[in-house]
């Protein structure tokens, strides 16, 4: 067996070099599997496998009406509010109720999961109310069909990830503004594309923009979402490898956030992936006091080793 490695330090301000570097090594970076310990298990003690993420399409939005900002005693009422215009745009594409995306097409491709992976989502160890308190809300989106887990995992979502108009100073300025800027993303499941997504969305904002106002969609990045089957061989090697590793039988759990570079691999190696993270929830990542569980890095360690042998194995 040939194991290659593939050290690369810029995930965290996105990866702008290595699809270039990738692309041009091709051949000598060529394989039949990739694994990446890019994730964390659900719990302690509980290894895990995450076998699918999230994809992801960003955008900027910018909407326009008046040369400048007006005096809304002199012009209120009769001259359409961009801030307004683009809250309730943006508003349209969400279903108050149940968090439920109503942008035409969003949810045409999606994969739905497997009846054994709901099964084991729902056996793991997850409190709704401990989880809510953590994060210190009230209450959590009302969704009857699907479980937390699975919207964070197994959802496609549209999230409103800042907005900017008018007079935010202190004191007062009573100003009808003359734009109104919000940048948005869509989490995007197996199947779904982000370029789709993106027209699909453009589309619907544009239908609802009033006269009198003007929309620029800017289409920041994105990236494919990606899912290997639980079943596929080099998952199952995985998990025998993983329960070897720790001497605990291993969960398959999915990701909600994104890493471009998988599906990247997957795409042009046409391998499976595979990640075997070993971090815990609790690991303060990117903050003071980020830590490892010394016990987990060992029991990592010989997981990886009893990985290779078990690769080897397949034919």
């Amino acid at each position: 067996m040939n194991v290659v490695f593939l050290i690369e330090g810029e995930e965290e301000v996105g990866s702008p070099n290595i699809e270039a570097v990738v692309r041009e090594h091709q051949d000598r970076l060529q394989c039949d599997a990739v694994m990446i310990s890019d994730t964390v298990m659900f719990a302690a003690g509980l290894p895990s496998i995450t076998n699918s993420l999230r994809g992801l399409a960003f955008m900027q939005l910018d909407v326009t009406g008046a040369r400048g900002d007006l005096h809304s005693g002199s012009f209120g009422g009769a001259v359409v509010n961009p801030a307004e215009a683009l809250a309730r745009m943006l508003a349209s594409c969400r279903n108050p109720d149940n968090g439920e995306i109503t942008v035409p097409g969003f949810y045409d491709d999606i994969v739905a999961i497997t009846d054994a992976e709901r099964e084991q989502w729902n056996s793991l160890p997850f409190n709704k109310t401990k989880y809510r308190e953590e994060l210190g809300v009230d209450a959590l989106l009302k969704d009857a069909d699907y479980g937390v887990l699975e919207r964070t995992w197994a959802r496609p979502t549209f999230e409103v990830n800042g907005f900017l108009s008018g007079f935010t100073g202190e004191g007062s300025k009573t100003v009808l503004p003359a734009k109104a800027m919000a940048k948005i993303s869509m989490r995007l499941v197996a199947n779904q594309d982000p370029e789709k997504i993106m027209n699909a969305t453009e589309d619907h904002l544009r239908a609802l923009t009033p006269p009198g106002v003007r929309l620029k969609v800017t289409r920041m990045h994105g990236g494919k979402p990606w899912l290997t089957p639980c079943d596929h061989p080099v998952i199952q090697a995985a998990g025998r490898a993983l329960h070897r590793g720790f001497g605990t039988e291993p969960v398959f759990i999915r990701e909600g956030g994104s890493i471009p570079l998988v599906a990247l691999l997957e795409e042009l190696f046409r391998a499976p992936s595979v990640l075997m993270g070993i971090g815990l929830p609790d690991e303060n990542a990117h903050a003071p006091n980020e830590n490892l569980d010394l016990g987990n890095f060992y029991a990592g360690i010989a997981s990886a080793a009893f990985f290779f042998e078990e690769l080897g194995s397949l034919e």
